[in-house]
């Protein structure tokens, strides 16, 4: 059946009683003839005993500029603790199981502390393990240079150890395990009527990333596309539940029925806050002048509308001094609103159905929802609002298109 990689989060794995879950999904796995390959990720969020920040904090208390050598070697430790404990749990129930760092793995990264890629993995330890009837448990999130240091590969790393391992092995497809059933159509935190995705496509994944939601790293996604390989989102406490299927239009299939057909063109509602609207009334000369000052001082601005002289964008909320000081310094009229949200639609052929961004607007005036601007591409619609109006056009948006509303 070939080797099926199977990555659980740190919530997965925060405690004895979640890694009995997690064991308990392995078994069944295993029991089905497959090959297990275990990527974990340390336990615990912030806060937890030996989750990374735990672990990072340990050296910053003694010396705020620990250099990020040694706090790679330190995060390091977060993901060997879980993976050893979870192969002797496996090895108490009788099933044979080995835990291998990065390194031992055959992780190689480059010699970016703290922020490493993979350059690549010689295998042969894990399928010589794989080939002893071994459950093969390893350590996400880290490796080692060529010359041993070891490495971390930033956040959403242990996602990339997964896949790059699920690659190197010629896995067709990879587990996500999390604390959630899936890639959801909002934030459920925000919007009770959210759903589950059950297909969608590695482009619109890199969308709602870049629109500000919580889903799988993209690094991750980017390598499993290039391997042709499927994700699967699901989750630990209820692995029955199918979850959401990451791919490609050709192989998100659904028994007779194609991807396109059961999902339609939405996928999801995704938000950002902590915005800024910028308003600027400048001539090009002046303004071409600001732009290169801004990109200098490496300011992301989104949403752009730009005319003769009136020019608007968004910021982050973070930026906003530097760019204030910026258009003082060229002596141009400008109004910075500071408290602001971005909310988006997103799917696969948004400008391709009528009516969408009129319907939206619909929706919010109905309310008194005041749209401060918006933007589009091809796959979305975006709706600058005041941050105290997020919540509820999120809601909005959520419903007119998911129940139908008008």
């Amino acid at each position: 059946m070939g080797v099926l990689v199977q990555k659980f989060g740190g919530t997965s794995v925060e405690s004895y009683e979640k890694m009995k879950e997690v064991v308990n999904i392995i078994k069944s796995y295993r029991e089905k003839g497959n090959d297990l390959a275990v990527v974990v990720s340390a336990m615990g969020r912030k806060g937890a005993p030996y989750a990374t920040d735990t672990l990072i904090d340990l050296c910053k208390n003694v010396n705020e500029k620990a250099s990020k050598r040694e706090l790679d070697l330190i995060m390091s430790c977060g993901e060997i603790i879980s993976g050893t404990i979870l192969s002797s749990m496996l090895e108490g129930e009788n099933i044979p199981s080995i835990f291998l760092t990065g390194t031992q793995a055959g992780v190689i990264t480059t010699n970016s502390y703290s922020n490493a890629k993979i350059k690549k993995i010689n295998s042969q330890r894990i399928e010589t393990e794989l080939s002893m009837g071994k459950v093969v448990v390893i350590a996400g999130f880290q490796g080692s240079t060529e010359d041993g240091d070891v490495t971390t590969l930033g956040r959403g790393g242990s996602d990339t150890s997964a896949v790059a391992i699920g690659k190197a092995l010629g896995s067709k497809k990879v587990q996500i395990y999390t604390d959630v059933d899936g890639i959801m159509t909002a934030d459920p935190r925000v919007e009770p009527d959210a759903r589950v995705i059950k297909f969608i496509e590695y482009e619109e994944v890199f969308q709602m990333a870049e629109q500000g939601s919580k889903v799988i790293h993209p690094r991750a996604v980017e390598l499993a596309k290039k391997a042709d390989i499927i994700l699967e989102i699901k989750n630990t406490l209820n692995p029955e539940y199918e979850g959401t299927k990451i791919g490609s239009i050709k192989n998100l299939q659904h028994g007779n029925q194609s991807y396109e057909e059961e999902e339609g063109f939405i996928s999801t509602v995704a938000h950002k806050n902590n915005i800024a609207q910028v308003k600027v009334k400048s001539c090009e000369d002046v303004f071409s002048r600001i732009l290169n000052e801004m990109e200098d001082k490496k300011i992301n601005m989104d949403m752009i509308n730009f005319f003769i002289e009136d020019k608007g964008f968004a910021i982050n909320k973070s930026d906003v001094d530097v760019v204030e000081e910026i258009l003082k310094k060229n002596s141009v009229q400008y109004e910075i609103n500071k408290d602001c949200a971005k909310v988006t639609l997103l799917g696969s052929k948004i400008t391709e159905t009528p009516g969408v961004i009129a319907k939206i607007m619909r929706g919010l005036t109905k309310i008194n929802i005041e749209l401060l601007q918006s933007s589009d591409s091809y796959t979305s619609v975006s709706c600058l609002v005041k941050e105290k109006d997020m919540v509820e056009t999120i809601h909005i948006i959520h419903n007119l298109f998911y129940k139908n509303e008008d």
